[in-house]
């Protein structure tokens, strides 16, 4: 074994097979925690957290490797992704179907079996009726009671390691900000951390503090939609409108602070691109919500239509969340107490006062709860920082000459997101690897649903909120 890479936060490790062995043992055992898992032609790569994240990487010359998925289910999915893109394959893993490659099976994809009397399946998607991203959905039923489902996903893969490979580090950052629209602050956070720490490169303190401010923002901006979209799925549509014109404002404030509704294209390697002018429009929205959102908490916990809903609807257990290291709002939900602004604490966050609001109860209602607890964290953060806003220069130069690797993660709205990425001799982006939250959230909104009647799914679903597009890369 032989490390090329480390600083107090990363270590980046080349591997043999008996070490990559020992690491999936661990991981199985609970000892050590999956971040991710991908390849590149003849290596493969896997991220594990262990008081730090730790990238191990394993030469392929034979094109296989040990499997993880075969002794850690939450793996299979990105062992099986790995291969169709770069023929890599893992050795013991148990379920050899494609994912990505919709095309490799001449035949009809085989959907897991389900055995027993009266069972009826219910085909759904990957064309929905509402404006929404392709992913199909083969519910297995007992009347109205699910009894398995199964998720077949990857329709919108675009390539974006293939997209990424040759480009500059500008060109790679705007990528990254579109991998998953509605994260795109954090994903673009995510990559230029990476470029950064590879690179040795300090952003200016106010850019810093300013991509806070955007981070913040958008995640208060998505937790809103969703507070109003999963009470429109128990047929609460007043509570819909409401958050939309909540949200709506927080979109008009951040156009007029940073030039664009989402802050697309405003984290930059080396800084950001757009300074703020003046709080006032910020302050005035924090003042705005915090003066209407007590009362649509106080509609959604005092009527009883709704609580019956959400209350005890598509429970995640703990011990699914801690196996999968379910990130975000659905591990929160759930008993996992971990959030990379803290648990991984990066700039400005580790001078800020926090909580991470954790819960057990793992249903709707504790997803619904998790948000509207972040949505008030979110408020006091977004004022310690203009509160404590440096002065100073936005963005210092980024023009990498060297090779070099990097990883990071952030905290999306979702959950984690993770960057690694390699730098090549003339600046470019040799590799580099996403991971969204979504990787190990969808497999858990499979268990969710068992038991529960088909028409809670879309609740259930909004409930959990994952990204496809940030999954399927």
């Amino acid at each position: 074994m032989s490390r090329y890479c480390s600083d107090d936060r990363w270590v980046m490790t080349a591997v043999d097979a008996t070490y990559w062995q020992q690491a999936t043992r661990a991981i199985a055992a609970g000892d050590a925690t999956l971040l991710s898992l991908w390849g590149e032609p003849g290596r493969i790569h896997m991220a594990v957290f262990d008081n730090a994240i730790v990238v191990i990487s394993l030469d392929c010359p034979n094109g296989l490797y040990p499997s993880v998925g075969a002794s850690h289910p939450p793996a299979i999915r990105l062992e099986r992704a790995a291969r169709d893109l770069f023929g890599l394959d893992p050795v013991g893993l148990p379920d050899a179907r494609p994912w990505l490659d919709h095309g490799a099976n001449p035949t009809a994809y085989p959907f897991l079996p389900v055995e027993g009397e009266s069972l009826h399946q219910i085909p759904v998607g990957p064309v929905h009726a509402g404006v929404i991203e392709p992913g199909h959905f083969r519910f297995t039923a007992d009347g109205e009671t699910v009894v398995r489902l199964e998720q077949r996903l990857g329709y919108v893969h675009k390539g974006i390691d293939r997209l990424m490979h040759g480009a500059t580090v500008a060109r790679a950052a705007r990528l990254a900000g579109r991998t998953s629209g509605d994260s795109t602050v954090a994903y673009a956070l995510a990559f230029v951390s990476a470029v950064e720490m590879a690179l040795g490169i300090a952003p200016p303190p106010r850019a810093v503090w300013l991509r806070g401010v955007m981070a913040e923002l958008e995640r208060v901006a998505n937790h809103l939609g969703d507070f109003g979209a999963i009470c429109n799925d128990a047929a609460f549509t007043i509570m819909l409108a409401h958050c939309g014109m909540l949200r709506e404002g927080v979109l008009r404030c951040a156009a007029e602070c940073f030039g664009h509704r989402l802050m697309m294209d405003c984290v930059v390697p080396g800084g950001v691109a757009a300074d703020l002018a003046g709080d006032a429009p910020i302050r005035t929205l924090i003042d705005a919500i915090r003066a209407r959102f007590p009362a649509l908490v106080d509609l959604y916990d005092k009527t009883a239509s709704l609580q019956d809903r959400t209350v005890g609807t598509g429970r995640v257990s703990a011990e699914l969340a801690r196996q999968f290291a379910a990130g975000g709002i659905v591990g929160r939900a759930s008993g996992r107490d971990f959030d990379a602004r803290r648990s991984i604490p990066y700039p400005p966050y580790d001078q800020l006062h926090f909580e991470v609001p954790v819960l057990h109860e793992g249903d709707v209602n504790a997803r619904v709860w998790i948000r509207i607890k972040e949505i008030e964290q979110s408020l006091s953060m977004l004022e310690q920082m203009l509160n404590a806003l440096p002065t100073g220069d936005i963005r210092v130069a980024c023009e990498p000459h060297r090779s070099a690797e990097g990883v990071a993660m952030t905290e999306a709205f979702r959950g984690d997101v993770l960057v690694w990425l390699r730098i090549d001799e003339a600046g470019h982006i040799d590799r580099c690897h996403m991971r969204d939250a979504s990787w190990f959230q969808w497999p858990l909104l499979e268990a969710a649903i068992e038991g529960n009647i088909v028409a809670d799914f879309p609740l259930c679903n909004k409930s959990f909120n994952c990204s496809y597009s940030g999954h399927d890369l």
